[in-house]
C-alpha cells in the first residue's frame, strides 16, 4: 500500500511548526494509569477489537486538564509520548471497526485536531511534529506509533518521567530487534525500516529536530549503532554494507512487546 502522500506530509511538518514549541520548566507530574486498561487490551489475541474507545476518549480528555510546561521535561516528554499513542490507537481502533484496512483510509486521521491542551488544539501531526520532535531526542521515534503494521511496537507501560531514559534506549532495541533492521549478507546490505529514510536525520542531527534536510543513508546507520542487535553491529562494523530502506506495511495493526531490560 503506497503510504502518505510526500508533499501532504512535508506540509503538516511546516504547518506543525505554527505550534508552541514546549517550555517545560516545573516539577509536576501527570498520572497516566488510565492508559494501562487500553495496552493490557492490546496485549491479548485480537486486541484492536478489544480496546475500548471511550476509555481512550477519557484519557485524552483528562490530559486537556494538564499543563505540560508545568511538568519536569521528563514528565512532559512522557505526557506528548502518550498523548499521541493514545490518539494513535484510537485512531487505529476506527479504522477497524469501519472495516478499511489502513489508518491511512480514515478521514484526517494524523490531520484532525483531537485535543485541547493549554489553551491550543492540536492534531496528532501537531503533537509529533510540534511537541515530541522539538524535545531534540530522536529515540522518539522508537516510542511513536501509527497504528500500522510496520511501525513500532507500543511500550507495554505508560510512559512515565522517571526512567524515561532508559525506557528509550529500550524502545529503540526493541524497534530494531524487531524487524526494524535486516541485514543480507548475500548481497552484501543492510535494511532498515523506512522510519530511517523519513527521519535519519533526527538521529544524525538532532538539536536541529525537527529536521527537514535528508541524511547520508552511512550516516543514519552510524547514529543508531548504539541499538542495532550486536550480530548486525559486528557486521555493519567489519563489512560496511550498502543501506537500503525496506517496504513499509500500512495496514492497521498495533502490538506491544515487552521492552529489553524491563
Amino acid at each position: 500500500m503506497d503510504g502518505p502522500n510526500p508533499i501532504r506530509a512535508l506540509w503538516s511538518i511546516l504547518r506543525a511548526r505554527r505550534v508552541s514549541p514546549p517550555d517545560p520548566k516545573g516539577s509536576g507530574k501527570v498520572d497516566h494509569s488510565a492508559l494501562t486498561p487500553t495496552l493490557t487490551e492490546l496485549k491479548r489475541p485480537g486486541g484492536l477489537a478489544r480496546v475500548n474507545r471511550d476509555d481512550l476518549s477519557a484519557y485524552l480528555v483528562r490530559l486537556c486538564d494538564a499543563d505540560p510546561d508545568a511538568l519536569s521535561r521528563p514528565e512532559a516528554l512522557a505526557f506528548w509520548l502518550n498523548a499521541y499513542n493514545a490518539g494513535a490507537v484510537r485512531a487505529a481502533v476506527e479504522t477497524a471497526a469501519s472495516g478499511a484496512d489502513s489508518v491511512l483510509k480514515l478521514p484526517g486521521a494524523f490531520d484532525t485536531k483531537m485535543m485541547d491542551v493549554a489553551g491550543e488544539t492540536l492534531s496528532l501531526n501537531d503533537i509529533e511534529h510540534g511537541k515530541i520532535r522539538r524535545f531534540g531526542d530522536p529515540r522518539i521515534h522508537g516510542a511513536l506509533v501509527c497504528g500500522s503494521i510496520s511501525c513500532p511496537t507500543l511500550r507495554h507501560t505508560p510512559f512515565v518521567g522517571e526512567g524515561l531514559d532508559a525506557a528509550l534506549d529500550a524502545q529503540m532495541s526493541v524497534f530494531l530487534a524487531n524487524g526494524g533492521v535486516s541485514g543480507d549478507k548475500v548481497a552484501g546490505e543492510v535494511r532498515l525500516s523506512r522510519v530511517f529514510l523519513w527521519y535519519g536525520a533526527d538521529f544524525v542531527r538532532p538539536v536541529r529536530m525537527p529536521s527537514l534536510l535528508p541524511a547520508r543513508k552511512s550516516a543514519v546507520l552510524s547514529a543508531i549503532g548504539r541499538w542495532l542487535p550486536r550480530d548486525i553491529s559486528s557486521w555493519v562494523l567489519s563489512d560496511q554494507p550498502k543501506v537500503t530502506f525496506q517496504s513499509y506495511d500500512w495496514g492497521v495493526g498495533c502490538s506491544i512487546s515487552q521492552p529489553t531490560g524491563d
